[in-house]
């Protein structure tokens, strides 16, 4: 064991945590009616504690334990069976490993949230990442991180796919699921209501941002000169992003607003995220300066073209950034072509098609879409019984 190593990774674990709560709850809660904003906090929240829960129980086994088929790592990890206080992975603990990795598993289908918020139902929530995260994110952990066929050594040969931090894993496959559930849940029946908070949603961003640093930085799992590149880069990716698509704005709409601003903040940051290992500076503007306005396009053509309700842009920031920036590692030479589409294509099936078998699977056990009048009047009240502001107390 790495002391060093050690120190760090407990410390980007706690901040990745900090990514999801309060981080994107803030971010995605800013964004939507007052009426809505505690069941955007409870979905973010509830999905925080019960994949905690299953990433022990099975998650973990599933993405990185023994099994040699290249598919799944199998069950023998089930509850971190075999593993105590003095079990290595690499130079760390084996169990800070495993929480380490149980925060991605954490933030991954919580980034779902923002394309059903305002409109679905809770226990469709809760059965729907469950599922999700054990059967699509756990599996494609295995495929990319745990030695399976598209790592070194498998489909693609020596030289498997670079995804340092989460493009495939974690943006792509929450961005694909986030755009199809939209599909499947049609438009929000009041489309034109601003976000109730930009304040909100730009201290969410901010604890994202700062958040990152442990998503990215840590996935060195170590304490050493490729961590501090990562958070470099991962920092300057989100800078220029913000930058330029504040600018498209100005260009587009004659004004730059703050949640745009702040919206090319998360574009940037999950860009550089595949290749925030491999990447210098210099290659970290250009992902960022691209980022910015590419997502901002996208989000253009899921509304306005497709007239897709993915409410709060996952597809567009997320999934589009991840794609992107996994794209950019060959694009500068520093990943295979083949491996690079070629995962992006077979992971990018694989989620289409768990996505939706799963959603007509639960939503034959619990209704996918709230009812109008929950709908209408909040589902902070109708759903939880609360409101987020009481303007007579």
């Amino acid at each position: 064991m790495n002391g060093a190593d050690t120190a760090w990774i407990i410390v980007a674990t706690a901040l990745v945590l900090f990514m999801t709560l309060p981080g994107l709850a803030l971010f995605y809660g800013g964004l939507v009616r007052a009426r809505n904003v505690l069941s955007v906090f409870m979905h973010c929240y509830a999905i925080a504690c019960l994949m905690s829960v299953l990433w022990l129980v099975a998650g973990y086994s599933i993405a990185f334990g023994s099994g040699t088929s290249g598919v799944w790592g199998g069950l023998d990890k089930m509850f971190l069976n075999g593993i105590d206080a003095d079990t290595l992975a690499g130079t760390l603990p084996e169990v800070l490993f495993f929480a380490f990795q149980m925060t991605f598993a954490i933030i991954t289908p919580a980034l779902i949230v923002g394309a059903y918020v305002e409109r679905i139902g809770f226990g469709f929530v809760l059965l729907f990442s469950a599922l999700w995260m054990l059967l699509c994110y756990a599996p494609v952990v295995h495929w990319v991180w745990g030695g399976g066929f598209l790592a070194d050594g498998g489909i693609f040969g020596d030289t498997g796919v670079r995804d340092f931090a989460g493009g495939i894993v974690v943006h792509e496959t929450a961005g694909i699921a986030a755009l199809i559930l939209a599909v499947f849940l049609g438009p929000r029946r009041n489309r034109t209501t601003p976000p109730h908070n930009p304040g909100m949603v730009m201290i969410g961003a901010a604890m994202l941002w700062v958040g990152w640093f442990g998503f990215n930085g840590g996935s060195q799992l170590a304490a050493d000169g490729g961590a501090a590149m990562a958070i470099t880069v991962t920092h300057l990716s989100a800078a220029a992003a913000s930058l330029s698509w504040a600018l498209w704005e100005k260009i587009k709409f004659g004004r730059a607003s703050l949640v745009g601003l702040v919206t090319g903040t998360i574009a940037g940051l999950a860009s550089i995220t595949p290749a925030s290992g491999f990447v210098g500076p210099v290659e970290a503007l250009a992902i960022g300066t691209v980022a910015g306005i590419l997502c901002q396009e996208a989000v253009t053509l899921i509304r306005n073209i497709f007239k897709i309700d993915d409410t709060l842009d996952v597809f567009a920031v997320h999934g589009v950034g991840g794609i992107f920036g996994t794209i950019m590692i060959a694009v500068f030479g520093l990943g295979s072509w083949a491996a690079q589409l070629g995962s992006l294509a077979i992971v990018g099936v694989f989620t289409t098609v768990v996505t939706v078998a799963l959603i007509f699977i639960v939503k034959a056990v619990t209704p996918l879409r709230a009812d109008i009048e929950a709908e209408t009047n909040g589902l902070d009240l109708a759903v939880h019984g609360e409101r987020a502001y009481d303007m007579n107390s």
